[in-house]
């Protein structure tokens, strides 16, 4: 059975998964509907009906997911209406016009008269908030849409430092975030607790992907899972938190919820689950880089803003933790290609030129300021490969 929790203030009864919109669609460009081919779209359409069928009667897209919404389009308007919550998100534009002709494209596509949430995309830093919150910008624009009723909650995504979203939240003028924050990474639990503050929905974005790709995990970390798998821990370490409403599932096809619904079960006993798994996960940690390290590396280091050549330094030491801790050695790579190519989505730089760079004056505050130059041109050795684009780019 599903289980459900409340929306924040939106009332909402959320489901705890939701059917993310981002890997079963055609393309990731707008395409005319007849390049479609039958098989893709006979394939989102079973997996939307497989997810309400499970209760699982959120369906989350973008304008910024090619064919997603226009494929959407084609099945959503078969369930009565008010059986499913539907979100789509628009990115923040310097043109609040602009923000508005997208939504409305967004309508179009999706085939519906108004969607239950929409999210302003992507307020990464300072510059895209001051787009959405100014005035007569894209939140202005949201709410007269809302007004017209063709949205009934407005809220915003984020990728952005956890400083962003405080203070996107403190604005007290959205309903929801859609943020990331999982086992591997939870620097974002002050912005949860935020959002607990205002009442605001949570929902989690891509946990079995940016979670660590769960659904192919190295062997050390299902040994380090058993009895459950890297995914059904990780969306039980999630839901163990009540602040936590729901968590994305980007389904590719209709099995993929089969492995995550296992989780569901165990929510009630979360804690007395979790216990040895998380313990043993420390434990190796641990044993692998040293006590010291894991529990103070993080402490006082610069961000790429202040750092010579924008070089990511607490991005690139978490990777390298988590590919020598947990074997996440695929995972890192793939983030760490990232930096340099994904803009504002996973901003700052490789360590590439690391031995060329002043970094004492930034490292001053940190208590492993000697080594970090060395595990800097380390972890690149480690994790350097062809560079990687965000899929939205491919």
């Amino acid at each position: 059975m599903m289980l459900y929790r409340r929306f924040g203030r939106t009332e909402l009864k959320m489901p705890v998964f939701s059917c993310g919109g981002m890997r079963y669609q055609y393309k990731w460009q707008d395409v005319p509907q007849w390049q479609i081919p039958h098989d893709n779209q006979k394939n989102l359409e079973a997996t939307i009906r497989r997810a309400v069928e499970l209760g699982v009667n959120h369906i989350e897209t973008a304008r910024g997911y090619g064919s997603s919404e226009m494929q959407l389009g084609r099945i959503l308007s078969t369930f009565p209406r008010e059986q499913i919550i539907v979100q789509t998100k628009v990115g923040p534009n310097a043109n609040s016009q602009e923000f508005q002709r997208e939504f409305e494209k967004s309508l179009r596509r999706l085939r519906l008269d108004y969607v239950d949430l929409l999210g302003i995309h992507g307020i990464n830093n300072a510059e895209l908030l001051n787009y959405s919150i100014r005035p007569n910008g894209c939140l202005d624009v949201a709410k007269k849409l809302q007004a017209q009723g063709k949205v009934r909650f407005i809220g915003f995504s984020t990728h952005g430092s956890t400083d962003i979203i405080i203070k996107t939240i403190q604005t007290n003028q959205f309903d929801y975030v859609n943020l990331h924050w999982y086992y591997i990474n939870q620097v974002n639990w002050a912005a949860i607790e935020a959002a607990k503050q205002q009442d605001m929905g949570v929902f989690i974005i891509s946990p079995s992907d940016k979670g660590g790709m769960l659904y192919k995990p190295p062997q050390k970390l299902v040994s380090l899972c058993t009895p459950l798998s890297p995914m059904v821990f990780n969306d039980l370490f999630c839901l163990s938190h009540p602040q936590v409403h729901t968590l994305s599932i980007g389904a590719a096809k209709p099995q993929d919820f089969d492995e995550h619904l296992k989780t569901l079960d165990l929510v009630e006993n979360a804690s007395e689950v979790l216990s040895p798994i998380l313990a043993r996960l420390e434990e190796e940690a641990i044993a692998t880089l040293g006590e010291n390290w894991v529990k103070t590396w993080h402490i006082n280091l610069p961000s790429y803003q202040e750092t010579p050549n924008q070089v990511n330094i607490p991005v690139i030491l978490w990777l390298r933790n988590l590919a020598i801790a947990y074997d996440l050695l695929d995972y890192a790579k793939v983030r760490y290609n990232m930096l340099g190519n994904a803009s504002h989505w996973f901003p700052g730089n490789k360590a590439d030129k690391v031995d060329q760079l002043e970094l004492r004056e930034c490292l001053s505050r940190s208590p492993h300021a000697d080594k970090i130059p060395q595990l800097l041109a380390q972890a690149h050795q480690m994790l350097i490969g062809e560079a990687v684009q965000r899929l939205s780019q491919r």
